[in-house]
């Protein structure tokens, strides 16, 4: 039996939203991955790849037996985890820490949501309520989101 989905909307092209995109394709479910950028740039974005990281190139501690950040790493790894598959690929020497090449990283996530067909990117800035036809919305903008959103 086949099943038509109404594709998710998932607002903000950041790890969470880059994540939320693919687990839901994983379901086999179309998404929509709506990201402002280059349409329209923030103060700390350099570039306009999706799951650019902006702060520190470090996830934290990746000691997934004696710390909880780590051991969230490693629930995702085993949920098939893109944002987590990126940074392995992309890992710098960092002790104990999980950081990766800022650039490799961003475009190692980006170009698996750009193969994926079941995920759509629009770029575009939402600037308000989601429109009511969207059935299912994840806001995932985190504290960058465009004022008139935020608003």
């Amino acid at each position: 039996m086949t099943h038509h989905f109404k594709p998710i909307h998932v607002i903000g092209g950041g790890l969470a939203g880059c994540e939320a995109a693919w687990q839901i394709a994983r379901a086999g479910i179309p998404v929509v991955l709506h990201e402002m950028r280059p349409v329209k740039m923030t103060q700390a974005h350099t570039g306009e790849g999706l799951a650019e990281l902006v702060c520190s190139n470090s996830f934290r501690s990746d000691d997934w037996e004696n710390n909880a950040v780590g051991l969230l790493h490693e629930e995702m790894r085993r949920c098939g985890s893109l944002i987590m598959r990126s940074g392995d690929i992309h890992k710098v020497p960092a002790g104990g820490a999980l950081a990766v090449d800022r650039v490799a990283f961003s475009t190692e996530v980006q170009r698996a949501i750009e193969a994926d067909p079941l995920i759509t990117i629009a770029r575009e800035e939402i600037a308000g309520l989601p429109p009511a036809e969207w059935d299912n919305v994840i806001i995932a903008t985190g504290p960058l989101t465009s004022l008139p959103l935020a608003t």
